[in-house]
């Protein structure tokens, strides 16, 4: 059977263990599920009105029972109907992921264009000041919360000097393209802070192993300039560990932004989980969590399948690595 196949036959049984877990997760969490769904509202129901709603919500059977019904109903596209919002889950879902992936690609690039050059330009000065200022810069991304970040970006770029808009109604990219860039830019790099900082120490360690290896040592004898030994000859072999921290960089932005959003006023899917973990509405956390492990998976079979490119001597057959 081949890497792919193999990989793909994973996938039920990672999403099973996932779907179990943020089910029994949700449900572990104190209070009353009635009284979280409806606010101040749930304390005026009386008790025939509270069990009933109860019973309607299937929240009176016990939690195999629900969670095979939810699953029935996962295998026929039904995620549930969201008892915040009193919509289809998965409409919900397709209506609030293209803000949080674009938010995450955003991130992605912005991390990427910093730390690639960073990383290399460290490396070529090693053990120099130059060098020492990058790592320290590095560190510093690295132990800067993403929250913090964006409260100082907030202030520095909106409130003091006004060149970009902290928050307000959120506009899709196809109705005016450069006022959601504008939109974006800020919490896109409050979150790719910390990843183009983790970029760039990956990317200086790879770079330093690499120019010390004969075939870099054989390219500058032979008269190639510095920056065509780099960037042709070294520079796309240290992206292997650099792919591999993207793939798990990208999953974690997808799930992981919720406080930038919420900081923003953004209507993500990381800011919905917030609200709906905290009001008990089931469906809509189970939905959205089990979707954004999907995309974790598929985002680090592609990383998977990209080292093959970068790296011929890689392969994935049944006797290869």
């Amino acid at each position: 059977m081949s890497y792919l196949l193999r990989r793909l036959a994973v996938f039920p049984l990672v999403m099973l263990g996932v779907s179990i877990f943020v089910f029994v997760a949700i449900r572990l969490v104190p209070g009353d599920a009635i009284t979280a769904m409806l606010g101040t509202e749930g304390g005026m129901l009386t008790p025939a009105q509270r069990e009933a709603l109860t019973a309607y919500f299937g929240l009176d059977q016990n939690w195999a029972i629900q969670y095979v019904r939810w699953l029935g109903g996962l295998f026929g596209g039904d995620l549930g109907i969201s008892v915040t919002y009193g919509q289809p889950v998965l409409d919900l879902i397709l209506e609030r992921f293209p803000l949080t992936l674009q938010l995450a690609l955003m991130s992605m690039v912005i991390a990427l264009l910093i730390g690639l050059p960073a990383g290399v330009f460290a490396a070529t000065q090693a053990n120099r000041a130059s060098d020492l200022i990058v790592r320290i810069f590095a560190m510093i991304g690295q132990s800067m919360p993403n929250f913090v970040v964006a409260l100082l970006l907030i202030y520095g770029l909106s409130v003091v000097f006004g060149v970009l808009p902290t928050m307000g109604r959120y506009v899709r990219f196809t109705e005016d393209p450069l006022g959601n860039l504008a939109q974006m830019i800020l919490p896109a790099f409050a979150l790719g802070t910390a990843f183009a900082a983790a970029v760039t120490r990956i990317t200086r360690a790879a770079m330093l192993d690499i120019l010390s290896e004969d075939y870099v040592r054989t390219a500058r004898s032979q008269g190639f300039s510095q920056a065509y030994v780099i960037w042709r000859h070294a520079l796309p072999n240290a992206l292997i560990p650099v792919l591999t921290l993207s793939g798990v960089e990208f999953g974690y932005l997808l799930g992981g932004a919720v406080i930038v959003e919420q900081i923003f006023a953004l209507p993500g899917l990381g800011r919905v989980v917030l609200d709906a973990i905290g009001e008990r509405d089931y469906a809509l956390v189970q939905g959205v969590i089990l979707f954004i492990a999907f995309n974790f998976m598929v985002v680090n079979l592609l990383v998977d399948l990209a080292y093959a490119a970068l790296d011929p001597r890689i392969r994935y057959g049944s006797g290869g690595s």
